[in-house]
């Protein structure tokens, strides 16, 4: 896929080819950067461009030029179930015989680009959710139930799936728990015992779910700045590196968007997200098992936004201190209404 005599630029001189308006085949008079901790996303003014970081982590390897090919190809694979003609491509940026970076045809790739038809932000959940109703998210949200509808279901036994849901638990518990995370390790075991006391209690509701066939490849990733108003609508952004986050129980992803509805001022959105799904489907379980769902993504959300705390090079301490304190307080409303 490459050549062991050609010189790999890093990662810094790949980003500043990127920034550069001139370096891409369509015209465009600006570049903007988007990072993330995996990714490093060009924005120009008709397309996006996502370059993977050489990252490796207990959850993910990008190390190498080939495994980073395999997962953007896996990303175009996954995105294109519920977008239309906005996941394009995976582009190869080269870097030819003189050393010079190019997105044309010279030379051969140093690294994969995805390659996307840029959407208008304005068309956004978050940009128009003050003036969004039920009516108006409906096309999404039954967008969302053909999908999962007709989605085959994940191969998995009840016990496996209680057994997964108990290793994220107990998983989100040590992570928050670490001691360069500077949070009350009573509150996190409060609230991590509530959840694996209600993975006990409730085996029977929880593996149900996998023992209907409930569980399928799903988005992964559900939120609100992942979803977009336009005609047909487009759900973007799905988890593509770890298959067990992906394969869900609708109601646990409809539920993680309701819960993000809700931290945005509109719980009442969320809550028809959920009965949407429910009317759509007839399959509505008892309502604690969303709570439950609630909770633990609340958690998950709540490590994720700790984690940017730990960044060598953060720039908005004071952002990440906020959603990780909002993350476990919704975390402990939820867990309540599960005793």
């Amino acid at each position: 896929m490459t050549d062991s005599n050609v010189t790999n630029p890093g990662l810094e001189e790949k980003t500043r080819f990127l920034l550069s308006p001139s370096s891409y085949p369509e015209s465009t008079e600006a570049v903007r950067l988007i990072e993330t901790h995996m990714a490093r996303v060009f924005l120009t003014d008709h397309y996006v461009y996502k370059m993977k970081k050489p990252v490796r982590s207990s959850y993910l390897d990008f190390s190498s030029l080939e495994k980073r090919y395999v997962i953007c190809r896996e990303e175009l694979r996954l995105n294109r179930r519920m977008t239309d003609g906005t996941y394009l491509d995976v582009v190869p940026l080269r870097v030819d015989e003189l050393g010079q970076l190019n997105l044309g045809e010279r030379g051969l790739p140093v690294e994969w680009l995805v390659k996307m038809r840029r959407l208008r932000e304005d068309a956004s959940l978050p940009y128009r959710i003050n003036s969004t109703t039920p009516q108006q998210l409906a096309p999404l949200l039954q967008r969302l139930c053909d999908f999962y509808r007709a989605a085959e279901p994940v191969s998995i036994q009840p016990e496996q799936y209680l057994a997964r849901l108990r290793h994220r638990c107990r998983e989100l518990r040590n992570q928050l728990k670490a001691t360069e995370m500077s949070l009350d390790a009573r509150e996190i075991d409060q609230l991590a015992n509530a959840l694996l006391d209600f993975i006990l209690r409730e085996a029977e509701l929880l593996g149900e779910r996998a023992a209907k066939g409930k569980i399928v490849e799903g988005h992964g990733d559900l939120r609100p700045e992942h979803c977009f108003l336009t005609q047909p609508p487009q759900i973007i952004d799905c988890l593509e590196f770890d298959p067990n986050l992906r394969c869900v129980d609708p109601v646990d992803e409809l539920s993680y968007l309701a819960l993000e509805c809700e931290l945005l001022g509109h719980a009442s959105l969320g809550e028809a997200c959920v009965e949407f799904y429910y009317r759509s489907s007839g399959d509505r379980p008892a309502p604690i098992l969303s709570n439950f769902y609630r909770a633990e993504r609340a958690l998950l959300r709540a490590q994720l936004a700790a984690a940017h705390l730990l960044d060598s090079d953060v720039t908005e301490p004071e952002k990440w201190r906020k959603k990780t304190r909002e993350y476990l307080n919704a975390a402990h409303r939820y867990c309540l209404t599960l005793e």
